[in-house]
């Protein structure tokens, strides 16, 4: 059994991490998908996940969305070997995993520099505005504020993201112990 989680700023490359276990077959259970689902059944727009998640923290605790993603975890490691939980955000997260999973829990820190990142998340989209870069810190802010910082430092395993997405693939697989697919084409970080 393996629970690997990854943390890292926004367009880090947790997505494609994420992604690549996914080719891998390795399931994945995504947080932000608990603040989303959250979000939705409160009735709010997607510009209102920021809010949820403080909201849910607040309410339950600042480990309540790493509580929501154990038991779909756990009943993913019934039928896998291995899962992979995206998008860890802080120590206390990391905590709840360890203690859940203890030396079967491996944390993986995504990082890119803030130019390398922003420039990859306008690729995703649009021209990146000074507005777009105000709201990308903005939300690195947020994340850094649920303890990001601690968690990345407290990483097993550092990923540094800086060079092609085939690299970077190829780096995720060896973390994960899987082989390369016999082709893959180039995709969105």
């Amino acid at each position: 059994m393996r629970v690997i989680g990854t943390v890292g700023l926004p367009g880090s490359g947790k997505g494609e991490a994420a992604a690549v276990a996914e080719r891998a077959g390795i399931p994945v259970v995504t947080m932000g998908d608990v603040v989303r689902a959250e979000t939705e059944t409160r009735g709010l727009p997607p510009e209102e996940h920021g809010t949820v998640a403080r909201a849910l923290r607040e309410e339950n605790g600042p480990a309540a969305i790493a509580e929501r993603s154990l038991p779909m975890v756990r009943e993913y490691l019934e039928t896998n070997e291995a899962v992979v939980v995206d998008g860890l955000r802080s120590g206390i997260e990391v905590d709840a995993f360890e203690e859940a999973f203890g030396d079967d829990f491996t944390l993986v820190s995504v990082e890119a520099p803030f130019e390398v990142r922003a420039e990859r998340l306008a690729e995703r989209g649009r021209d990146l505005t000074d507005q777009d870069r105000d709201a990308l810190l903005e939300r690195e802010q947020r994340e850094l504020e649920f303890g990001m910082d601690e968690a990345m430092e407290r990483a097993d395993v550092v990923i540094n993201n800086t060079d092609s997405l085939e690299a970077f693939r190829e780096r995720v697989r060896r973390v994960l112990d899987v082989p390369a697919p016999e082709t893959e084409t180039e995709g969105s970080r």
